[in-house]
């Protein structure tokens, strides 16, 4: 019986003990530099975005990577954390912004060749480890950073200051905001639970407009003249005016929409998670 007091008593100390031990090797990826390697540009990426005629990709554990080939070759940037970054934009050739999980935001003004933090979580209690997913930024250094549980930051200089700007979404569950682009004058929001949301031009507010699906868009695209978003289930909605109506566009697949481009000759392509491409000229019909 002692033997077995014994046993408990060390493994309960064990117990207690681990996790100190487990902190104190613990490297914060915030503040571990993405590691430099000649496998980076095979790891997962998640965003694509061109700076002027460069092509940047963010992905996995923090790596950017940039090519002035048209991807024929890829240089590593030097980015200052090694989270995970979910997606990259750039405002012009030079300014470029790139946004991941524990709340971060990093900003490129050399197109991307390096990187340095404007936010992370840590900075803010409200944020905490939430991952942004999407962020967008006009020539003028106004810009939006969106993600998990309706996170949704502002900035107005350039992201070198951050505030909430959750109070100016019509979003009152919290849904995940996946996506945020300029669409023509206006600005839109996609999430989960159908959620599409709608700045006007000159307006201050997201609005909500309703939709005929109920589950999760990832990415919108359009012009002018058409509004497309997409999401689960191979699911993507067309609308000719601003979102006030929507048609459901023949995409031929179950599988999800991951991402959508408008071409330079006008037609759509969709892109989706097992790799198919997609194209159409009207975004109601789409084939491979």
């Amino acid at each position: 019986m002692t033997h077995l007091y014994r046993a408990a008593a060390l493994a309960c100390a064990a117990w207690l003990l681990a996790p100190h031990a487990a902190r104190a090797g613990f490297a914060d990826p915030l503040d571990t530099p993405a590691l430099a390697s000649p496998l980076a540009s095979r790891a997962l990426v998640n965003g694509l975005a061109l700076a002027g005629t460069r092509v940047v990709a963010a992905g996995q554990r923090g790596h950017v990577l940039y090519s002035d080939d048209q991807g024929g070759s890829w240089r590593q940037a030097a980015v200052p954390l090694s989270v995970d970054l979910a997606a990259v934009r750039f405002s012009g050739p030079r300014e470029g912004w790139a946004v991941g999980h524990d709340g971060a935001i990093l900003h490129s003004a050399d197109g991307g060749a390096t990187w340095e933090r404007q936010f992370d979580g840590r900075r803010d209690p409200q944020a905490g480890d939430k991952p942004l997913l999407d962020v967008w930024f006009d020539a003028a250094g106004h810009g939006l950073a969106v993600g998990a549980f309706g996170l949704a930051l502002r900035s107005e200089d350039g992201g070198r200051s951050w505030r909430h700007a959750e109070d100016l979404l019509d979003n009152p569950n919290g849904l995940h905001l996946n996506a945020i682009r300029a669409v023509g004058p206006d600005l839109y929001i996609v999430g989960e639970q159908g959620l599409v949301l709608k700045r006007a031009a000159g307006a201050a507010r997201f609005t909500a407009l309703p939709t005929p699906y109920q589950g999760s868009f990832f990415g919108l695209a359009g012009d002018a003249r058409r509004l497309l978003v997409f999401g689960l289930r191979g699911t993507a909605l067309l609308s000719t005016d601003g979102g006030a109506s929507w048609t459901r566009a023949e995409t031929g697949t179950q599988t999800a929409l991951a991402a959508g481009e408008v071409l330079d000759d006008g037609s759509l392509l969709l892109v989706s998670q097992s790799g198919q491409l997609l194209r159409s000229a009207d975004g109601a019909r789409f084939s491979p």
